[in-house]
């Protein structure tokens, strides 16, 4: 991996396709593709970027970016689903991937970058509290079972 090779950048939502392969194998859940893609559809109308990270023009990560305001904070970005491709982890990508969104963050006038790590995650707890992100709570869900 040459590091000069490794660029971040916004995938158009004309694009968002392009990144079920990456999901499938990296992601922490189940979903099937038809599933995603509809979902992926109606997330980019919905202040949901996208953004990748490229080895050349191999996509070898990728990061959800949604835009909202919020009474505590204001305008924010909450980042969702990181995914590296696992030959790229302990390389500095995701130092760069954090960079990259706190200058666009700014670029779009946000005062705050949130995300969210599975309580079991302890390496990602690890890599964000050397980013400099604080634990400001818990995020709780409750599954609404629609059949």
């Amino acid at each position: 991996m040459a590091e000069n090779k490794i660029t971040i950048r916004i995938i158009p939502a004309v694009e968002i396709f392009n990144i079920i392969p990456l999901m499938q194998i990296l992601g922490n859940f189940s979903v099937s593709e038809e599933l995603l893609k509809e979902r992926l559809q109606e997330m980019v109308q919905q202040n949901y970027e996208c953004l990748g990270v490229f080895d050349a023009e191999t996509l070898i990560g990728v990061c959800g970016l949604w835009f909202q305001t919020r009474h505590y904070a204001g305008k924010s970005v909450e980042m969702d689903h990181v995914i590296i491709d696992d030959a790229y982890r302990s390389h500095g990508i995701g130092k760069m991937l954090v960079e990259f969104i706190s200058d666009y963050a700014k670029k779009k006038s946000c005062n705050w970058v949130e995300l969210n790590s599975y309580v079991h995650n302890f390496p990602s707890h690890k890599f964000f509290y050397n980013q400099d992100f604080v634990a400001k709570g818990y995020h709780f869900v409750k599954e609404l079972n629609m059949s």
